[in-house]
């Protein structure tokens, strides 16, 4: 099994930034890949950002690339996402995810664990 923690959301106004990390503890070994996921009030959860352990190779969704950088400590186990030039629609619960899969693609099914999230809101 592997627990993911997450912290750093918040309050911010239009335009601020927040990071939000994610600690990776017990078999971690075993994953591939470490997501970000969002999910506003009323909508489907979707994929936000990943990075894998190996290489560091960094995925995108269109929504958020050129704001929002992912970056890991792989000493700490720890997955980072720093959001720059948030937007009132960048408003939701943020969710770490990890996948045991190589192949993975950017689906919430493709992950096989996941945080509790943390809430970030942007104010306009």
């Amino acid at each position: 099994q592997v627990q993911l923690v997450e912290s750093g959301g918040g309050l911010v106004q239009a335009g601020g930034s927040l990071r939000l990390s994610c600690a990776a503890s017990g078999r971690t070994f075993s994953t591939q890949a470490m997501g970000w996921f969002r999910q506003a009030p009323g909508k489907e959860r979707e994929f936000v950002s990943a990075i894998r352990w190996s290489g560091g190779s960094t995925y995108y969704a269109d929504s958020v690339k050129g704001r929002f950088n992912i970056s890991k400590d792989n000493a700490e186990n720890t997955v980072y996402l720093q959001m720059n030039s948030l937007k009132p629609e960048d408003t939701a619960d943020y969710y770490c995810a990890a996948t045991r899969s190589y192949y993975f693609r950017t689906y919430a099914e493709n992950f096989d664990y996941w945080g509790q999230g943390t809430q970030v809101t942007v104010s306009s």
